[in-house]
């Protein structure tokens, strides 16, 4: 059997689902994509460790840099996320999982060869298409893997990856920087001197060319809630669209609820290393260290729990609990992100940062969970990829470009970049209580409708 072609659902209209596959082959496969998600943000997140040397190299300012660590990025990787939700509905989402894996590592790895600002940012557009077809076929393939009652724990371990890879991407990245600098003035065959900050980008992206082979060790599942005697045909995008339409509030507000959230953990996590350097003047290699073990033991405690606290409110009867999960996170991020900046010594500062990290990836395994629990089968990797295209565009293409335009040319001072962290934090933490709890009434409906629609 070609384990790329659909398999086909075997359930008739009147017969019961059949049994998902066995939970140790289904946590091996949330295993296995966490792992691809690591990588994807070591290569995404691995410019902020570097952001200092690569502002000199360049001789750019705060403004461009922040332009190159997120719009850059952003830009086709939330514009493109919709095509590969259209095709994680039609083809084998394994496939368009490990093409993207190697498309994004190998546009990292060529970054060893940029030597002006417009090619390092061309590259960093090639990471971002290749890095749009991972979490739609991701979110696809989890929701067919588990039943609901374990989704949102089961896309919040999958979720671990960004914390895991953002944290290894510090730790690693500042490692790797403290040897590149050793090498300084290193000549390579072909392609030249290289210097400390472009060996990085090799010792990085390489990696993933390899991990794409692990990718075809997942086997494509039954497509969940499609009966025998039902369209197998996926929805078109203009069916996706009215559906959407449909549900109006529950996107609009749930979308920028969430992506204001995400637009000040962007901006904290991109913009952290020089705020360290700049205002309690610690090395590039301790930041990373330090940084890097905290995200990933609290980013990934954060995002874990917000699953599971997010089925335990469900369980008891709040339907709305992965909404409730969002509202809990933006309530503790305020007062914590306002508190940070303004701690007299890195110490104290790395210390708040811990409970931050923490409540910052509280919401980000219900908030997928929540999108794929109120839309139909046949158009979740749509909608998935809609919930990116929303949340990346606005939060990645915009919170570290506005963190480096207010300290630029607002507070003209490199060292006010601490201001700029608290404005982001209290506008993205008041935003999103406001939308998330406009957001839970039109949830529950959208549940009632999907479930009448069904019935």
């Amino acid at each position: 059997m070609n384990e790329d072609a659909e398999p086909r659902p075997v359930q008739s209209e009147h017969e019961e689902e059949p049994p998902y596959p066995s939970p140790g082959y289904a946590w091996y496969v949330v295993g296995v994509l966490m792992v691809v998600y690591v990588l994807s943000f070591i290569d995404r997140q691995i410019l902020s460790i570097i952001a200092g040397p690569v502002k000199q190299a360049l001789d750019v300012g705060d403004f461009a840099m922040g332009l190159l660590m997120g719009f850059s990025f952003a830009m086709f990787y939330s514009i493109l996320g919709m095509p590969f939700g259209w095709l994680a509905d039609r083809r084998s989402r394994r496939s368009i999982i490990s093409v993207g894996l190697i498309v994004w590592s190998t546009t990292t790895t060529f970054c060893v060869i940029a030597r002006q600002y417009w090619q390092l940012f061309l590259l960093r557009v090639g990471v971002g298409i290749g890095e749009a077809a991972l979490s739609p076929a991701a979110y696809s393939l989890i929701t067919d893997y588990f039943p609901r009652r374990k989704l949102a724990t089961a896309i919040s371990v999958y979720g671990m990856g960004i914390y895991i890879g953002s944290g290894l991407a510090f730790i690693l990245g500042g490692l790797a920087y403290q040897y590149a600098t050793t090498q300084e003035g290193r000549v390579w065959p072909i392609i030249g001197e290289v210097q400390p900050w472009q060996t990085v980008f090799f010792i990085v992206g390489v990696p993933g060319l390899i991990i794409a082979i692990l990718v075809y060790t997942i086997r494509e599942p039954i497509r969940r809630g499609i009966f025998a005697g039902a369209s197998l045909s996926p929805t078109t995008f203009s069916e996706f669209i009215a559906y959407a339409r449909l549900n109006a509030g529950t996107v609009l507000y749930h979308h920028f609820g969430f992506a204001l959230l995400a637009f000040c953990g962007y901006a904290t996590i991109h913009w952290i290393t020089e705020f360290f350097i700049r205002n309690h003047h610690w090395g590039r290699s301790d930041i990373a260290i330090w940084y890097g073990g905290v995200i990933m033991v609290f980013g990934s405690a954060g995002i874990t729990l917000g699953g599971v606290l997010s089925d335990w409110l469900s369980k008891r009867g709040y339907r709305d609990g992965k909404i409730l999960c969002g509202l809990i996170s933006a309530a503790l991020m305020l007062p914590l992100g306002i508190l940070m900046p303004l701690m007299p010594n890195g110490f104290l500062a790395m210390l708040v940062i811990c409970p931050l990290a923490f409540f910052q990836a509280l919401p980000f395994g219900a908030a997928p969970a929540a999108i794929q629990e109120m839309m139909p089968v046949r158009m979740r990797g749509q909608a998935g990829a809609f919930y990116l295209l929303i949340v990346n565009f606005f939060a990645i293409g915009f919170g570290p470009t506005t963190v480096g335009a207010l300290t630029e040319y607002v507070f003209q001072d490199e060292l006010a970049l601490g201001k700029s962290l608290i404005i982001v934090s209290v506008f993205s933490s008041i935003g999103a209580m406001i939308l998330l709890s406009l957001c839970r009434k039109p949830f529950v409906q959208s549940l009632d409708r999907l479930k009448n629609s069904s019935s």
